[in-house]
């Protein structure tokens, strides 16, 4: 027995998500009248016993008493009115539906299309926000509407059906096919039941005539069945059911800026359906079939939406030679099958020479090869593509320069004949050739080379003034010199092709290399955003903004190029549907695509973080295939450096959380402790002179009392320390300087730290000059003294002295305290001057970590440094500030009479 086949994570994930989504009905008929409508009200009504939440979003009845008669008791949405032109017309209300949320909603006529204005510009992308929505779909359909099979019904009935709905949304919709005999159906339009008898008997003239209705009703069979077929392989591989799976197969269609390339793509994709394929579409640019005006650009871009509508890969290329590059493309892609199109009308060179077609079906080797041929001469379309517009003044530069020196060349050759012979005037006559085909391309080229050729004859070669050639030999000469100009001209043609190609890929990827470096390692996003804007607008040569959202969700305009432009409030809401929904829209898209831009959701791994909007200044409906990669790179780019500043912010706020978090911790720590002592003496004191009055007498009662201001004491002292250390951290706190003596602001130190003290403590000063004269804030520097002394005494034996060391030069005073105690952990040393960080010691020590973080503060503020360091062989530490000396202001001249003189 064979083990079950297991089933890939992919596979189990992708039917995880589609289990997300909404399950899309489509009742497929193969033209208007089959009863599709019915079908799909007749299974709404049995839902709806069955208790299910169920409306119809949109249902079109076409007044037939039968189907008005089902609607009855199926909940309805009022249809939305948008005046358009005047007039108001009514569409579905697709935000309604999507506020009322049913289980399941009828959606009629999937490929309509919306009111201009609408959100979406077809039904069906409104039902494909409802499926997203996990709202099931009940919708009709009818195969001439299928893009693939488009061109195919145009062929059949001669109808091109402008409305049409992408395969891509029928892959995994459950299909019910409904069908009647096409009798039955010519029966019904003879009684009117689907158009009003006028329409009804134009209709049977053109569209249902019986051989259209049998072969639109094998179409829709056979699309039916190659539905069912494909969920039934779907099924066996979710359910890991072996099978005669066949060899992979992958479809190439390769088009051209023509407007036959959407036939080619609908047939890639019927084929690539039936072979249950994966389709390519390719586009090789050439030097030798350059896009040459606005209208080809915009037909590729326009084939290449439709390939990218119909679910396939599309690949666009620049190279020498079409047919090398479409193979080399098959043979790394692993291509099966290479669809190519045979054109109408054959070009000139291609008549002395194999075409493209002929050398694909030469060198594909073991690839299969479908040639679709063309419909024979150009369509006015196509005409319009070739031509190239309004010739401006400077294009009659060339051969105006051509005549020029073809007349000068002429009176030299003229007025020299004689001492030049007929080979060098020839020599002279190739010059003009040589310079206009290469500097001026192909066609100068050969209209230089024939005009010289003609000029030649008629003034030199014998009989001169006529065009009559003696020599025949001399016919060579003349091919020989049209050829030179056809050949060069080609080259030189080819050469600025290529060199245009090349600077603009150069200039794109230097663009994405320059703004890869700009915000490598930036962390200010609002640069970044500034960055990218400026290098898309200078790209696309256009208007470009960037949206991201703010902490409540809502998109804001975060950089734009144009100032000046007001970015619209219907702009906005394209960019917020783009935003909610991670799909791009705007212009050139069927979504939105009213609106004046083009914007595409900005995504990284962390999810959607904003949306780039591009307007570009020409009137180009579709970004081209090269501006659209660049834009998604681009768009990649700008999402991967706002997730990485996103993170480096939130692995900022997480340190900062963390450091308050300690900050906090230490500080309740010591308040609690500083304040805690202090209050327990004073109400243990204060309690005993209430309670106990008159059993103390008065040392005893003055010993309480002392008791109680020193605990208010330094109770004041930590309100104090706090107070500072908060005007230092908000910068609230400012220096107040004056000329001080520095042994001046030592001897109040030393007071105000002895005040303080049970046992005083011998404090011994070493200052080299006394009268040394700092521009200081008096009472700031004698505060860092006093809370240097404090800690030293603090770390210190009680019966061992403090020592104060002041030296000074040219630049700076230096004022040092050290102590005789135990020495600091050396992994201590840089964290002494932190907010609340005190040194572990053995013995219990009241404090709260302030004094030095204080005292560091107020010395930089001075625009001095403060360091510690252990003393290597006394024991101890010493802590040392420096502050900058700044020019003594001189002595004010002592007048005569002074009582001090």
């Amino acid at each position: 027995m064979s083990e079950k086949k297991r089933v890939s994570p992919d596979e189990l994930l992708a039917d995880i998500e589609d289990e997300a989504k909404g399950k899309l009905t489509v009742f497929l008929g193969a033209a208007a009248g089959v009863g599709k409508t019915y079908a799909m009200l007749e299974v709404a009504r049995e839902r709806l016993s069955e208790g299910i939440k169920l409306s119809a979003g949109w249902v079109e009845p076409h007044a037939r008493p039968e189907t008005m008669a089902l609607m009855e008791g199926i909940p309805q949405i009022a249809p939305k009115e948008i005046e358009y032109h005047g007039k108001v017309l009514k569409e579905m209300d697709l935000d309604e539906i999507l506020s009322i949320h049913p289980q399941i909603v009828l959606v009629d006529e999937l490929a309509h299309t919306n009111v201009p204005s609408s959100r979406h510009l077809k039904r069906y992308q409104d039902v494909e926000e409802l499926l997203a929505a996990g709202i099931d779909v009940y919708t009709t359909v009818n195969i001439q509407h299928v893009e693939s099979f488009n061109d195919i019904v145009a062929k059949i009935t001669g109808v091109t059906v402008r409305e049409t709905v992408p395969d891509s949304i029928l892959e995994h919709a459950r299909i019910q096919l409904i069908d009647i005999s096409t009798e039955a159906l010519i029966q019904r339009l003879e009684e009117g039941k689907i158009y009003v008898p006028n329409q009804a008997k134009h209709a049977l003239d053109k569209f249902f005539r019986p051989g259209n209705i049998n072969a639109l009703r094998e179409l829709s069979m056979r699309f039916a069945a190659q539905r069912v077929d494909r969920q039934l392989e779907s099924y066996m591989r979710v359910h890991g059911i072996e099978g005669p799976w066949p060899a992979s197969e992958r479809v190439m269609v390769c088009i051209s800026s023509s407007p036959f390339g959407e036939r080619l793509i609908r047939m890639g994709k019927r084929i690539a359906v039936g072979m249950k394929a994966e389709l390519l579409v390719v586009y090789i640019d050439t030097p030798s079939n350059p896009l040459k005006n606005e209208n080809q650009k915009d037909q590729l871009s326009k084939s290449l939406h439709l390939a990218q509508e119909l679910d396939a890969e599309t690949i666009s290329l620049s190279g020498n030679d079409v047919v090398e590059e479409l193979l080399e493309v098959a043979q790394k892609r692993n291509v099966t099958q290479i669809i190519i199109g045979k054109p109408g009308q054959l070009k000139i060179r291609e008549r002395f020479s194999s075409s493209i077609v002929e050398k694909v079906l030469r060198q594909s080797q073991n690839i299969s090869v479908h040639v679709i041929p063309g419909d024979g001469p150009k369509t006015k379309e196509e005409r319009e593509n070739k031509k190239t517009g309004v010739k401006k003044t400077n294009d009659l530069v060339p051969y105006l320069t051509t005549f020029v020196s073809l007349a000068v060349i002429t009176v030299v050759a003229w007025l020299g004949s004689s001492e030049l012979g007929l080979v060098n005037t020839a020599m002279l006559y190739l010059l003009p050739v040589l310079l206009s085909a290469g500097r001026y391309g192909k066609r100068v080229g050969i209209f230089t080379s024939i005009v010289s050729v003609i000029t030649y004859d008629f003034f030199t070669i014998p009989p001169v003034l006529t065009f009559t050639v003696a020599d025949l030999r001399y016919l060579v000469s003349f091919a020989i010199m049209i050829l030179i100009g056809y050949y060069l001209g080609n080259l030189s043609t080819r050469l600025r092709i290529q060199l245009i190609n090349s600077r603009q890929r150069e200039s794109q990827t230097a663009a994405l290399y320059s703004l890869s470096r700009e915000i490598a390692a930036v962390s200010d996003l609002d640069f970044v955003l500034e960055s990218v804007v400026k290098k898309v607008s200078d790209i696309i040569r256009g208007e470009v903004v960037i949206l991201v959202p703010e902490t409540n969700g809502q998109l804001s305009l975060r950089s734009c190029s144009n100032l000046e432009t007001a970015f619209e409030e219907n702009e906005r809401a394209v960019a917020t549907w783009v935003f909610e929904n991670n799909q791009t829209a705007g212009k050139g898209t069927d979504t939105l695509g009213g609106a004046k831009g083009f914007y595409l959701p900005l995504v990284s791994e962390q999810g959607i973080c904003g949306v780039l909007g591009v307007q570009q200044s020409s009137s180009e409906r579709y970004l081209s295939a090269e501006k659209r990669r660049l834009l998604d790179a681009f768009a990649s780019l700008t999402a991967l450096a706002i997730a990485r500043i996103s993170l480096v912010e939130k692995a900022r706020e997480a340190q900062l959380l963390n450091e308050s978090e300690k900050l906090r911790t230490a500080l309740l720590n010591s308040i609690s402790h500083d304040l805690r002592t202090p209050l327990a003496s004073m109400i243990g004191a204060v309690t005993s002179l209430i309670e106990n009055d008159k059993l103390f007498d008065v040392t005893s009662r003055q010993d309480l009392l002392e008791t109680i201001k020193i605990g208010a004491m330094r109770m004041n002292k930590l309100v104090n320390n706090l107070l500072d250390m908060a005007r230092l951290e908000s910068d609230m706190l400012k220096l107040n300087k004056e000329w001080c003596e520095i042994d001046e602001i030592i001897k109040e130190a030393i007071k105000h730290i002895d005040e303080g003290l049970e046992n005083k403590r011998e404090i011994i000063c070493e200052i080299s000059n006394k009268e040394l004269l700092v521009n200081v804030d008096f009472i700031l520097i004698k505060q860092v003294l006093t809370n240097l002394l404090d800690n030293a005494m603090k770390y210190s034996k009680p019966d061992s002295r403090i020592c104060i060391i002041v030296r000074n030069n040219e630049k700076q005073v230096e004022v040092s305290v050290r102590d005789w105690g135990l020495p600091i952990p050396p992994e201590d040393l840089e964290h002494i001057f932190d907010k609340f960080y005190r040194v572990r010691s053995p013995r219990q020590i009241s404090g709260t970590g302030l004094g030095l973080a204080i005292s560091k503060g107020i010395v930089e503020l001075h625009g001095g440094k403060i360091q510690a360091e252990n003393n290597s062989e006394i024991g101890g530490v010493t802590i040392s500030f420096t502050i900058p000396l700044s020019k003594i202001p001189p002595r004010i001249p002592v007048e005569v009479g002074d009582d001090n003189e």
